[in-house]
């Protein structure tokens, strides 16, 4: 739990810590150079910013904020509209996201001044062991190989999540907040573009008879945009929650039906059990915070790798006078270069701290980060950097490996008592493991997040695969504060390890350039994952390449398909602004 100090820099940031398909890596290898984007793009469609003076819901569905806007106006506060549009999510944004996956929740309560950080991250069954993903030979499977079928699920905690939250801070009853999700899976939604879309360009989804029956024709061709789809199923499961309360996902029919979806693939079978859902629970862990300029921007900590990442990049360009670059090559070479010293200290110490020992305090410490800084040679690109060696380490040291991560949905609400929820939320893959229970909803294949090769040289990896443990993530819910400790920003992504460079842009964005946030989303990506540096295609980027391979930057151009959702505090009320490469709006009163 963090409370903003009324002033700057009373702490230093080390003392406030108390705490689509891509192919597989192997060890060492970057990110950077895997392709395509975790989901496929679909088209963008301008955008104006949301304005609002009192509430605010962003969310990437049109029909899920309003979801969220409708539990604001009955009186609920952010986390009741949250808990409200994660459900709708689940149903008209099914690739994205849902029950059968995981999450993580910052929450900021305004009255008490306090900012709290759940984990709801899926956690690997009891029987998993390191070697989950060798094949025969002994060497990664492929990652499609991986992720479709049981074999990838790991033990879902949105439901459990949700009900913390709503437990702690709530307000309006738990039935209340199922009811719109409820009442669209019964009588349908129109499938929107980026949905059919998506469909059209699935290759595994239709192998599975339940899927297929949902989202798919007789004739086997995908779901068209515009056809009303119903979700019957996920309605029942729904509305035996909202009765029951978690403990009706977690046991009895749901959970045995999870169990028997997950354990009985023809081809490829996990080994989840009833002991592994029942014995699933939520994690509060503390907020990883710090300065940036006049702002203290907060996230979650490991095992997302978020928050330190985009801290440490932050904190190597503090020194750059970003505002007056503005964005342009010698901007993206900081922020780039920043980026391969953050993702290279990533790979090797990120993961979950229940299991390895993650030296946070180090890789936060400001001399830390101003001797990494001092590594960025401001003409010349430095190419693949090395991991640090950060102050503060205890336990044995990790060998350096990079998994994979992929698509997600992000939630931002501000309510008019100024609380403020972001959430980040995921089932990992567009359409996870491609396994849709009887009950309605399809299961994550979050173990993927876990790195394939479980040691390098024999040297354990840090996030390699252990029974019970939470895979390594780069979601990056935020929450930033001005100087007066006051509520600012609210931002997050969609993206796997882009994630990190598209959220640390939005707030370049906003802090550095003084763009709205509409703007500040709409910025083209960019940065580096200790590989290329990376610009996205079909934006003014593209003119940015020359220059910086002038500068020794190896370019890739690329489809950077961001899902960026953000709230603005401002002295007039609330700007909101959603990401125009997906379908999210950001609307309020």
């Amino acid at each position: 739990m963090f409370h903003p100090a009324p002033s700057w820099r009373v702490l230093p940031a080390a003392t406030l810590i108390a705490i689509s398909s891509l192919w597989p890596m192997q060890p060492h290898a970057q990110e950077a150079a895997l392709d395509p984007a975790p989901e496929a793009a679909t088209g963008r469609t301008a955008r104006s910013q949301g304005e609002a003076s009192e509430q605010m819901v962003a969310a990437a569905n049109p029909l899920a904020a309003q979801a969220g806007l409708d539990i604001l106006r009955a009186g609920g506060n952010a986390v009741d509209a949250a808990i409200a549009v994660q459900l709708v999510l689940n149903l008209v944004e099914p690739q994205s996201s849902g029950i059968g996956g995981g999450a993580f929740l910052l929450h900021w309560d305004a009255g008490r001044r306090e900012l709290s950080t759940l984990d709801g991250r899926e956690t690997a069954p009891a029987a998993a062991t390191p070697d989950r993903f060798l094949g025969p030979d002994g060497e990664p499977l492929d990652f499609m190989a991986a992720v479709v079928g049981g074999r990838s699920v790991g033990v879902p905690g949105t439901v459990r999540l949700l009900e913390a939250a709503h437990d702690r801070w709530g307000r309006l009853p738990w039935q209340r907040l199922f009811e719109p999700a409820i009442r669209l899976a019964e009588e349908g939604f129109r499938i929107s573009p980026r949905l059919a879309g998506l469909l059209a360009q699935e290759e595994a989804l239709d192998d599975d008879p339940r899927a297929r029956a949902l989202f798919f024709e007789a004739d086997g061709t995908p779901k068209a945009a515009g056809t009303l789809l119903r979700n019957p199923a996920l309605a029942e499961t729904l509305r035996r929650i909202a009765n029951e309360g978690a403990d009706a996902f977690y046991t009895g029919a749901v959970a045995e039906d999870i169990v028997a979806t997950v354990t009985g693939h023809p081809s490829n079978p996990g080994d989840m059990t009833l002991a592994d859902l029942d014995g699933y629970r939520v994690v509060e862990r503390d907020p990883v915070c710090g300065p940036y300029r006049a702002y203290r921007v907060c996230g979650m900590g490991p095992p997302s790798s978020g928050a330190v990442a985009i801290q440490q990049i932050l904190g190597a360009i503090e020194a750059v006078d970003m505002a007056q670059l503005g964005a342009g090559p010698e901007a993206v070479h900081w922020f780039s270069e920043a980026g391969r010293l953050a993702f290279a200290d990533r790979a090797r110490y990120l993961g979950d701290p229940d299991f390895v020992s993650v030296p946070l305090r180090g890789l936060l410490d400001d001399g830390y980060i101003d001797g990494r800084a001092a590594l960025i040679d401001p003409a010349r690109s430095m190419g693949e950097a090395e991991p640090g060696n950060p102050p503060f380490q205890q336990g044995a040291r990790q060998a350096a490996a990079d998994g994979i991560e992929n698509g997600t949905s992000h939630i931002s609400v501000v309510d008019r008592d100024g609380n403020a929820v972001s959430m980040t939320t995921t089932i990992e893959s567009g359409f996870g493991s491609r396994l849709m229970t009887a009950s309605g909803f399809l299961l994550n294949n979050e173990l993927t997040d876990f790195s394939f090769s479980p040691e390098e040289d024999g040297v354990a990896v840090a996030n390699r695969v252990e029974p019970g443990k939470r895979p390594r993530s780069s979601m990056a819910p935020t929450i930033v504060f001005d100087a007066f400790g006051r509520l600012y920003v609210v931002t997050g992504s969609p993206g796997g390890s882009q994630i990190i460079n598209f959220v640390g842009k939005t707030l370049v964005g906003i802090l550095d350039w003084g763009l709205d946030p509409q703007e500040a989303v709409d910025l083209p990506n960019f940065g580096s994952r200790n590989g290329p540096t990376e610009l996205e295609a079909g934006t003014e980027a593209e003119a940015w390449q020359a220059p910086l391979e002038a500068m020794g930057h190896e370019v890739s151009v690329m489809e950077m398909n961001s899902g960026i959702q953000a709230i603005v505090v401002t002295p007039r009320g609330l700007v909101g602004g959603a990401d125009s490469r997906r379908e999210g709006v950001a609307i309020g009163d």
